[in-house]
This record gives C-alpha cells, structure tokens and sequence, in this order.
C-alpha cells in the first residue's frame, strides 16, 4: 500500500525511520471532514476548489517531472526533485483525500436528515417509524445488575427506515428514509434484541447537533413492535454475545460485570460506579476492542493455518473471513472499525509480499474511515483510537530508549506503552473532562498482565459456551480472576486521593496540554546517550551495538570549547516549563485555599454531580440552629449519591422526594436506605415500583403518594406539591408525571420539576397557580422537550440543569440553553462546573458556588449577572518554541557520497545504507560521527600511515581533510573532534574562530 518511495514520487527523506507521507492526506481529509459535517451547505463548494488544487498540482508536478528528465543533468535533476517532484505530489494527494471527503460529505448530508423527517422534529409530531437495529442496546442509564430490577429505558442505535406522521385526522403515507437515529425505548428484554432486528416504533423525534453521528434522537412511546429477526449470521452471532452476558452475569462481584467488556466489548452490565473507576483510572480502553483484540484473532489463524499447512493466500483469506466474524461479534465500533481496516491492509500488504508499515497504515485506515463516513471525524471513540495507536507506533519506542537511561530496558519498555498512549490521548481526553489523571500510567501497569488473559480466555470462552458448555464455562470462570484483578485495581485507584489535577477546558485546554506533551517530549527525546552503531552483519532495528566514547578521547577532556554548546531551544524550553509548572502549582494552592474560603456555610440549595441523573438537596437550619435536609431524587448510582452526601456532610434526611421511577432518579437509593424520615413519591406503575415502597417502610421511612395541593414545612422552610393533579386520568406517570415540588423561605424560593415535558408543563401552567421562583431545576436533564412560555412566566434567575458529560443523549440541546437565554435565567450544569451550592445573598440576590470554574458568584435581584468562564489555572506554553541545533560540519563530503551511491546496485546500496545508519533511522549529524569512527578506525590500520601522510599535502579537499584528521587522531588520541566553528588545523587547540 505504501510502496516503495519512488513508485509514487515522493522521495523519503534519507535517514527517517518513519513513513509520513500518508499522514499528510490522513489529516487534511479528517480536518475537512471535522468542518463540513457541521456546515454541509459548503461541501459542495469546497469540493469543487479541492479537486481542482489537486488537479493542478498534479499536473505541475508531472511537467516538473518530464522536463528535469529530459534537459537537466543528472546532479541538478536530483536537487530540483527534492524541492518540486517532492511538494506537489504530497499537496496533490492531500487534496485529493479532501476533495473525496468534501464530494461524500455533499452527497450523504441531505440522505441523513430529509425534509421530512426535518419537518416532523421540528414540529414534535407524533410518528410511526420503522428501525433497523444496528447496535446493542443498553441501559439508558448504567445500572449493572440493578437495571433489572428497576426496568428501564434501553438505548441503541438504528436505522430509521420509514416513517409515518400521526396527524389529528389523517396518518400520512410512508415515507422511505434512511436516517441514522438513537432510539429511547422501553424493551422488556433488551438483552435478546440482535443488531440486524426490525421494528416498529411510536414515539418522537428531537434533532442533534449539526455534525453528531446521528441526525436525530427518537423517543419512543410503549414497547416497539417486532417485524422481524435479523439475518441467520447476525442473528448467530447477537445470541452468542447474549449467551455470554447471561454466563457472565452469574460470576460474582464487578469481575463478572467486567468481563463481557474485556472478551467481546460488551459493557451493559457494568454499573455506574465501576464505569466512573475504569474513566478515573484511565482503564475504561480495556474494555474497548482494539487492535490487540484483532491481532490475536489473526495470529490465532495464521498459526493453525501453518500448523495444518496451507498456503499464504489461503491463511489470509481465513484470516480476513475470522476478522470480518469478530467484527460483528463485538459490534461495529469506530475503534474495532479502526483496527479491521489495518488489520486488513496489512494482511493485504503481506498477501502482496510487502512489509506492513505502521504509520500508513494507520493513516490509509483513517482516510478509507473517513471517506466512507465522515461523520466519524467528530467520534470520541475515533479519535482516540486512532491517537492511541498512532502514540503507540511513534512514541512508545523513542520513550522506551529514554527510559532506559535511568531504568532496566525490560521495565522501559513496559512503562513507555501505556505513557505514549496516554501522552497522545490527553488533549481529546481533556476536551471530554477538564482533568489530568494522576495514577493513569500505575494503574495500567498493574493491569497490563491481567487484561491480554481476561480478553483471551474470555474470547474462547464465549466461543465455546454454545459447543461444549462445561469447557467454556471452565474458561469464563478461569477468566473472571483476571478481570476481577482489574476491577479492584480500578475501584482502588478512583478511591486514592486527588486521582486527578483540574486544566483548563475546551479547546484552549487541549492546545496547552498538547503544546506542553510536545516540549516535554522534544526535551526527554534529544537528551544526548548513548550511540547506537548498527554492525554490518545486524538489522538495525533488532540489534544493535552500544558504543561508548572513551573518556580520554572526550573532546571535555582536551579542551571546553570543542564541546558543543547546549542548544538554545532546549534552555528556552526547559525555562519556560518550569515557569508554567511553578505558575500551575500555585494555581492549584491557592484554589484549594480559595475553595475553603469561597464555600458557603449558609447554603440552601446543593445540586450533586452525579452524572447522567438528579439528586438535589435542600437545606435549612431554623432559629435554633436545627439543620434538616431535603433530598430531591437519588441519582443512578448510590456511590456518586454517598460521595456527595459525604462531602456536604449529610447524615440523616428529613424529607425525600421520588419525583419518578426511571433508573436515573431512584438507582442510588441503597445510600440512604435507614437514613430518611419521610419519603414523597408519585404514583407506582408496576409492582416493581411499589416493591421500593416497601423497601423504604423497611428502613423505617414514612411513605406516601404526593399530589397537588399537598404541603408542609422543613424547618421554617414551606413546600407545596403542584404536580401531578389527584385524580386525573392523564398524566399519572412516567415523565409526564413527574412530582413537582417547590420550597419557600429563607430568601429563596425554588421549584424541582423532574422529568416534566413540554405537554405537562403546559397543563401545569394551565392550572394558574405557578409562581415566581428565583431557582428552577430544569426538567428532563436539559432536553429539548420543553415550553418556553413555562420558563417565561418562573421568570427564574438561575436554572439547575443536572446531567452527565458525555451522555449521549445530546443533553443539554441548544434549543433549551437558548430558551433560558431568552427567559432571562442563567444556566448551572454540572457536567460542567460539577457541584453546584446556592445561597442567599445580603443584598436579596443569590450566591452561587461552583465546584469547577467560577468558584464564587453573586446573581443580584435585579439582575441576572452573565455567566463567565474563569481558567481553573493561569499561564500558558508559548505556541512557537526556538529551533537551534549543533551539528557536524559534513558539507562537501555528503553530496559527493550520496551522488556515488544513486550509481550503485539496490543490493550494495542497502549494504552501504546499513553501514552508515541509513536504515537505523540516523540523523545527518549522528551518520557523520558514524564516518568518524570508521574512517579512524582505518586510519589506526599500519597501512594507513603512508596514505594518510601523502593526502596531508593535499589542502582544500574537504573530504581528505576528514581522513587526514583520522590520521592524526590515531597518532594522537586527545586531537578534539571539529565542531562547526572551530578549526582543526589551528595551531591553538580548543581556540574559536572568529
């Protein structure tokens, strides 16, 4: 695929180890791509300009081409190829990864999201679609085992293919779509539905973001219909992934929770808590199918193909036939997709008879990726995958022979794999969280020898379940020690203190912790060693020979001024680190200091930040000095629920309040089973609801079902229930009935809505009795079902919007953040600014503290103050770092080399390359102390005497004055090696020129 480098006309540099030429194209097609999903009307235009760059440059080059071959000498024809043939072939190919991205892009957008479909979410229709599963689905919130127990909402990906709008008196005819959606519904057995399953949804439709990989989030309302089964191979393979889960499920603790994840990339079962661990830890890739997980499937066929003794093209067609198998085992992810498509380039590579390469064909896989689907440009998850990689093959070797400085190689090499991923990954991991993880590195060492045995033997396990049940279930629980290992290991590290360090977010973020990777990497890396001189007889990449230079021939030993002075770039940048270090530092101090400071001690209102979910506590100590809390909801997960209550400092609760029965309102409830008081709740749907009933009564709470008109006190604080209506018929449950409660008194008045939709939020307004509020907690998680009228007349200064990073189901939407916007009403996210304490202010307004970002903040009463975005920490890396580098002075006698060995057979120009370092990836200055030492070595032969005193004789010959050094080297070893400025024939040693 990459080919030798004149087959495409571009020369590589000699001396560079790594083939770059594909990354150019990689990179100009994913920076397109990036763009044009997100403004698809320019396609088109960018398109046309790309290609016609392309072909332009093209032709240039060939004209170049022809007429350096036809009337250049030979010399010049060279030198003109490395300026011209060299660019404009690169710039042609970059144009034209692009231009093909920017003509998919301008064909594929208007296929994506129809004006039908467009008009139907816009308008929030009722509408029948027909989907086509293309992922598993999983729970909607993490729950691990405790989903089944609660019964919730599923989440998958499909394949809207028709749709049908429900209109007051008519149902309009199908139309054929193919749109690509993420679905919400309620599925009795999620676990049992296979990709490739056809069904028949109601719900509605809410538009994403411009750019998002799909065009639009469903909501379904009631259990979809099935229409049917998937094909026979899918469906084989989604019954051998459920098999698995089930088996799985029986092992015990978060290993059996872990495991599907480790084996098949299945992490349904894993509940909140230990995801959270795996992403402190910097594990959660362990259970993300990567290229490893191919490799092993590969090298598994390969070797019985050798063993049973078929021929080459046979094992590959095997190989490609088990990794396309895998693929749909594990489905297709964008990392599995990532590590396929160079799976199978190298495959094809070795199929041709031509060495794979690393770098292009990463960069080959990203350009097909990208090409076939743009929007992958904006993924995460290929992002990383990709960035991982790419660390792993340019970085893990260079940081393993730095490493090996201080530390035994063995260990080197082990640390430097997961520091060059990690290194790599952290500015689109900062862009996901504002944080740099402090045991990322430990952590995955401690896990490194765990996880390749859970993944094997989990993999055989899961393929033998089905055949010979006592062998796989052998397997499985053979399998669980070294998953349950790295679920300790995880849980330990996210409960070590300070796990991670806060850094500034977004994109200013991650430009810092690239530039500042960049300067450490570039100092770590000319760090000046050992020398490393491939023998003859030697591959260059498998042996090398480490040769030290003796002291008494160091030039530190003859004279200070032949010893190469320290580049400027490295001071400046060593200068500038320590600088931003220091500033960092006591950035960190002091917002730990100002933290205590700012933290309100009369605060009222606390929402929790406990991902994707709501837990809100109210607060209020009365004359006396009693202190009561209110808790609001419990969020999905009882650790994130007992962290916060724990760092609030909340024992016991006065009043709790279920607002509904989703997952993500009442999964923490463990946490406060024995500690509550009294317990408000709606109106139970199923026995599974009203079974939390008893749990509570148990626990010795009071439980009873709330409705309007109801009211009390918390402390001297009131609160009133204004939804639902007792009574009603419509409405009772589910979101839309959602209790609503709001609290009066100590200078704040509040109100909590739940889940609440934009149809009961209308009803609710309709009832005429809604008040005034300073503090709303934002229905729904921020989601675009909502009435703006309703936020209109709360005329709320601040709204609470209680949701998760990165929750896939584009909460908060734009479409609401700008209804607040216009209500008047600034929005807290604790996504974003984590734990989010309210107060109320001497002047009547509101004090609001955050746990990320503003610290501290007043919201006066008349007024809403606009939001800011302080930096967590001051200073930056400068963006252009001082480039200066010391070599040998080796002009002349390079040229004159080089031109020689075009003329020579390919096999003695390999010979020669290897001997001067060619094929170790040396640099030029490195190659001319190689010369160096072979040219001294001949000149210490007795047979060189003569020869070198009969070229003393000869000035001016800047190659013989290199041999004549020799000589006098090896009649005097303390002759100082020549440096540029410096002369060797000087008749003072060590003196500068001037």
């Amino acid at each position: 695929m990459t080919g030798h480098p004149r087959a495409t006309g571009l020369p590589r540099a000699t001396g560079l180890s790594v083939d770059l030429r594909l990354a150019v194209p990689a990179v100009a097609g994913w920076l397109v791509a990036g763009v044009l999903i997100g403004i698809p009307d320019w396609a088109v235009g960018v398109g046309v300009g790309l290609w016609s760059t392309a072909c332009l440059a093209a032709a240039v080059a060939f004209v170049q081409a022809r007429r350096a071959a036809r009337n250049v000498p030979r010399r010049s024809r060279l030198l003109r190829a490395n300026r011209v043939v060299t660019l404009l072939p690169l710039v042609a190919v970059s144009c034209a990864a692009a231009a093909l991205v920017a003509s998919v892009v301008a064909v594929a957008a208007p296929q994506r999201l129809p004006e039908a479909v467009r008009a139907a979410a816009e308008q929030h229709a009722d509408l029948t679609g027909v989907l086509t599963v293309t992922s598993a689905p999983v729970p909607s919130t993490r729950s691990g085992a405790a989903g089944a127990a609660f019964g919730e909402r599923s989440r998958f990906r499909a394949t809207l293919d028709a749709i049908t709008v429900d209109r007051a008196n008519s149902t309009s005819a199908a139309e054929q779509v193919a749109v690509p959606v993420v679905v919400f519904a309620e599925l009795a057995e999620s676990k049992r539905m296979r990709i490739g399953t056809t069904l028949r949804l109601a719900g509605t439709l809410h538009l994403t973001e411009p750019g998002d990989g799909a065009a639009a989030l469903m909501f379904g309302r009631g259990p979809p219909q099935l229409l049917s089964e998937p094909p026979g191979w899918l469906g084989f393979f989604g019954d051998l992934r459920a098999g698995f889960a089930q088996a799985a499920s029986t092992l015990p603790g978060d290993g059996g929770d872990l495991l599907p994840g480790l084996a098949i990339g299945d992490t349904a079962s894993v509940s909140a808590s230990l995801d959270t661990a795996m992403k402190t830890s910097s594990l959660s890739h362990l259970t993300a199918v990567s290229g490893a997980n191919c490799a092993i499937v590969i090298a598994a066929i390969m070797l019985l193909g050798g063993y049973l003794r078929l021929r080459r093209p046979w094992r590959i067609a095997l190989s490609l036939i088990a990794l396309l198998g895998f693929v749909v085992l594990v489905t297709p992810e964008p990392s599995v997709l990532r590590s396929s498509v160079m799976a199978t380039v190298t495959l094809l590579a070795v199929g041709v008879g031509r060495p794979g390469r690393g770098v292009p064909t990463l960069a080959l896989s990203v350009i097909v990726l990208i090409a076939l689907d743009p929007w992958l440009a904006r993924n995460y998850g290929f992002a990383l995958s990709v960035l991982a990689t790419g660390g792993l093959l340019l970085l893990c070797g260079p940081l393993a022979r730095v490493l090996s400085r201080w530390m035994p190689a063995p260990l080197a090499a082990v640390i430097a794999i997961p520091l060059a991923a990690q290194l790599a990954c952290q500015p689109v991991l900062v862009l996901l969280s504002p944080t740099l993880p402090l045991y990322g590195v430990p952590a995955n060492l401690l896990a490194a020898p765990a996880a390749p045995i859970a993944t094997v033997v989990g993999l055989l396990a899961c393929l033998l379940l089905p055949i010979l049940p006592p062998v796989g279930s052998a397997l499985m629980s053979a399998a669980w020690l070294p998953s349950a290992w790295i679920a300790a290991v995880a849980q330990t590290t996210a409960g070590l203190p300070a796990t991670t360090l806060p850094w500034l977010g977004g994109l200013p973020g991650a430009l810092g912790i690239a530039a500042v990777t960049a300067a450490v990497l570039a100092l770590l890396l000319t760090v000046p060693g050992r020398e490393r001189i491939p023998t003859d007889r030697q591959a260059p990449a498998e042996r090398r020979r480490t040769v030290r230079r003796p002291a008494e021939h160091s030039p530190s030993v003859t004279t200070a001024a032949a010893r190469p002075p320290r580049p400027l770039w490295r001071t400046a940048t060593l200068a500038l680190l320590i600088v931003g270090f220091g500033m960092y530092a006591g950035a960190l101090i002091g917002a730990g200091v100002g933290r205590a400071l700012a933290f309100p001690s009369d605060w009222q209102i606390a929402a929790c930040d406990i991902g994707q979910g709501d837990a809100v506590v109210v607060r209020n100590t009365d004359a006396l000095g009693a202190t009561r809390y209110a808790l609001v909801d419990v969020g999905p997960d009882p650790a994130a629920l007992r962290a916060c209550l724990k760092t609030l400092g909340i024992g016991r609760i006065a009043l709790l309040l279920l607002t509904h029965y989703d997952l993500d309102h009442i999964g923490g409830l463990d946490a406060i089973i024995g500690r509550v008081d009294s317990v408000l709740v709606g109106e139970p749907e199923n026995a599974q609801d009203a079974a939390l009933h008893t749990r509570l009564t148990d626990g010795g709470a009071q439980v009873r079902q709330a409705a309007r008109g109801d009211s009390g006190m918390l402390g001297d604080l009131r609160w009133d229930i204004y939804w639902p209506v007792r009574g009603s018929s419509l409405m009772q449950v589910g979101n839309d009935g959602s209790v609503t409660i709001g609290f009066d008194g100590r200078g704040i008045r509040s109100i909590f809505l739940g889940d609440l939709g934009e149809d009961s939020q209308r009803a609710l307004r309709a009832q005429g009795t809604l008040p005034e509020v300073d503090v709303v907690k934002v229905a729904h998680h921020g989601s675009g079902d909502q009435s703006a009228e309703f936020y209109t007349e709360l005329q709320a200064r601040v709204g609470v919007i209680s949701v998760g990073t990165d929750n896939g189901y584009g909460h908060p939407t734009a479409s609401l953040l700008n209804l607040l916007a216009a209500a008047g009403t600034e929005a807290l996210r604790t996504d974003r600014q984590g734990l989010v304490v309210i107060a109320s202010a001497p002047s009547g307004g509101l004090r609001i503290w955050t746990e990320h970002a503003d610290n501290r903040r007043t919201v006066p009463s008349e007024a809403i103050a606009p939001a800011r975005s302080v930096p967590s920490m001051p200073g930056r890396v400068p963006d252009r770092l001082v480039r200066a580098h010391q070599r040998l002075d080796t002009r002349g006698r390079t040229t004159r080399r080089t031109t020689r060995h075009q003329d020579r057979p390919e096999s003695q120009r390999q010979d020669h390359d290897r001997s001067v370092g060619v094929a170790s990836g040396a640099s030029r200055a490195h190659r001319a102390r190689l010369r160096y030492r072979i040219l001294s070595g001949r000149a210490r032969h007795p047979s060189a005497a003569g020869l070198s005193e009969a070229r003393r004789s000869e000035p001016g010959d800047q190659r013989r004055s290199g041999r004549q050094l020799c000589a006098r080297r090896a009649a005097d070893p303390r002759e100082p090696i020549p440096v540029r400025g410096t002369s060797p024939d000087s008749s003072q040693r060590g003196r500068e020129v001037q």
